[in-house]
């Protein structure tokens, strides 16, 4: 499964039925010997129609006119995240993203989610290792107020005592519910601690439980002050408005919140890794289970988009080579799936076995590295670098047929990036992976050297 101990929204799910139809037309297997044919060129992803200032205050703003539908998404994007906690507050970036929630000087506690619902709106957030995200989509006819209620909370965040208390015992619930009791929690908690002896990635969003127990309201305070600033944070709003009509609103509610001094800068770079790293967990468990993380590059890095396809063809769904190996044919496993992180500073490739009660979990692994080795000594097929080029670029494509999906991927673009019209070069740099590419990526991170392995065993 995807880390969940690496991203935690306040609430709800995610998708789309644009996203799930387009990735069903595109991502069938490609026959091998028309894959050695290249077919016409995949149309160009238009440029948005994007209006972008930055504020005096340092607010960055990208507007987006998309009259498709009557409804807006706005997102405000803040440069926070795991990575720029400290051993001792750990966890304060997701319970601030939770505390946005409680009372500003206008809008006092809880009234956030009345007002915007009483209006027809939905809110929701989410805290990374690299960013927080705060949204709402609403119909366009209330514009002002959604302007309103956010700008509220970034210039007069109220903090008031109780709902610090209240609202720090939801979020060490969310604790003990997602890891502490939690097999899985306690697996991924356990790997990034083993993968990263240096870099604040070692530690989770949700944080260290005896952090979240001594952080204190002037903690809070302070950490909000210095990071959700206007001068760290990326305005986005795509959807059925006017832009100069928006560009006004966002210039009256927005534009006399104070800038703060910048924030300071994650200067820990993760130290190479020399062997392999292992860790145990003995834990009640229906059955044993496998993690195992890789160091690969940041975000930034051209191999990324190798590496990409790479996590497709070894682990997306039930025509993978891993789900076939272990799953289907060695039968000692229900689950493999792989994942290569985006990450602002390099992050980890992992692989996630789910292993058949009493099954040991050195099956798993030899079955798991073979697979490796296999592809690191001998590449993969045109077909499956066409087949897997096909799914990564429909799940693109599909994450942008929504305002919600369009605002959400312009502001994690430019939060990744640094500037959100990498997104259209995107397609091209997918498109230009080789068979090679992906052989070349694979021999060179997935070494035993660079490995860390999690394993789970089973105790009544």
């Amino acid at each position: 499964m995807t880390n969940p101990y690496g991203r935690i929204a306040r609430s709800g799910a995610w998708g789309a039925a644009a996203a799930l139809a387009l990735a069903a037309a595109l991502a069938c297997a490609v026959p091998a010997a028309a894959a050695k044919k290249a077919g016409p060129a995949a149309p160009k992803l238009a440029k948005f129609p994007a209006t972008v200032e930055t504020l005096a205050n340092g607010m960055k703003v990208i507007l987006v006119e998309d009259h498709s539908v009557p409804v807006v998404s706005r997102w405000t994007f803040y440069r926070v995240g795991a990575r720029n906690e400290r051993p001792g507050i750990t966890g304060i970036s997701h319970f601030i993203e939770h505390m946005m929630f409680n009372g500003a000087e206008k809008y006092g506690p809880k009234e956030f989610d009345r007002i915007l619902e009483s209006s027809g709106g939905y809110s929701n957030a989410y805290t990374s290792e690299d960013m927080t995200a705060y949204y709402e989509d609403f119909a366009s006819d209330i514009l002002e107020l959604c302007i309103d209620l956010d700008s509220d909370r970034m210039r007069s965040l109220a903090f008031d005592p109780k709902y610090v208390v209240s609202e720090m015992g939801v979020v060490r619930e969310e604790r003990r519910l997602g890891v502490d009791n939690s097999v899985d929690g306690m697996m991924w908690e356990e790997l990034s601690a083993l993968a990263y002896k240096a870099h604040p990635y070692s530690w989770g969003v949700i944080g260290w439980d005896s952090d979240l127990a001594g952080i204190t309201r002037d903690d809070a305070a302070s950490y909000w002050k210095s990071y959700y600033a206007p001068s760290n944070a990326v305005l986005v709003i795509v959807g059925d408005f006017e832009t100069k009509r928006a560009l006004e609103l966002v210039r009256k509610h927005y534009g006399d919140i104070p800038a703060q001094p910048p924030v300071p800068v994650v200067r820990t770079v993760e130290p190479e890794q020399w062997g392999e790293r292992r860790g145990e967990l003995r834990r009640s468990a229906e059955m044993p289970g496998l993690l195992v993380g890789f160091h690969i590059p940041n975000v930034k890095s051209p191999d990324i988009y190798a590496l990409d396809v790479l996590q497709i063809v070894l682990g997306d769904g039930e025509s993978s080579r891993l789900y076939k190996k272990l799953v289907r044919d060695l039968g000692i496993a229900v689950y493999a799936q792989a994942n290569a992180e985006w990450k602002i500073d390099p992050g980890l490739f992992t692989f996630d076995v789910k292993l058949k009660p009493g099954m040991d979990p050195a099956a798993g692994e030899k079955a798991l590295y073979e697979e490796l080795e296999s592809v690191a000594a001998d590449g993969i097929t045109a077909a499956e670098l066409e087949k897997a080029k096909n799914r990564v670029l429909s799940t693109f494509y599909g994450g942008i047929q929504t305002v919600n999906g369009k605002a959400n991927r312009i502001g994690r673009y430019e939060l990744l990036f640094g500037d959100f019209n990498e997104i259209y070069k995107v397609q091209d740099r997918y498109q230009a992976v080789t068979v090679d590419d992906v052989k070349r990526v694979a021999g060179e991170y997935f070494k035993k050297t660079n490995r860390n392995v999690v394993t789970l065993i089973p105790e009544a």
